[in-house]
């Protein structure tokens, strides 16, 4: 198994290369968050899986573990002069404070990810939230898994 390694915050130095994202969660598109936080940010997105993953139901947002599974989402690449005010609005909607920080909901990690679809398929590097370590341990003993890796699948549909 790849172990994911996890980066500085912004300004840490060289390892905060301007990698893609990929996420999997409110920020897809079509979620509420994909239009707040992605839109007119991004240049591209494509369909994507991260390998040796699995997604756990989470209060209005699921959560990706470390696992024998596969998780479904979006890759997106920062548009050109965004990449700072993307990587710091996502690390604060995703309550990530620094890499091991005790308060964090998710560390963000390189993690390769597999664009999926029409295009290339190689393995990319990109940066993922990934639940953090007091999260993970919780959704081991009692969290309720999402069936397939796909977050549609783990929602209830609105009753509008």
């Amino acid at each position: 198994m790849t172990a994911a390694v996890t980066t500085p915050a912004p300004g840490g130095g060289p390892a905060d290369a301007e990698l893609p994202f990929f996420v999997y969660g409110t920020l897809l598109p079509g979620e509420p968050n994909h239009d707040l936080f992605l839109r007119c940010r991004t240049t591209g997105e494509r369909p994507a899986v991260l390998p040796r993953a699995l997604l756990y139901d989470g209060p209005g947002y699921p959560y990706a573990v470390e696992g024998h599974g596969r998780v479904h989402g979006t890759l997106l690449v920062a548009a050109p002069g965004v990449y700072g005010e993307l990587l710091g609005l996502l690390d604060h909607l995703e309550e990530f404070l620094g890499p091991g920080h005790p308060r964090n909901l998710y560390e963000r990690v390189v993690r390769e990810v597999e664009p999926t679809g029409s295009g290339d398929g190689h393995p990319v590097r990109a940066w993922v939230y990934l639940a953090a370590t007091a999260v993970t341990r919780s959704l081991r003993t009692g969290g309720v898994l999402i069936p397939g890796g796909r977050w549609i699948t783990g929602r209830t549909p609105d009753a509008s």
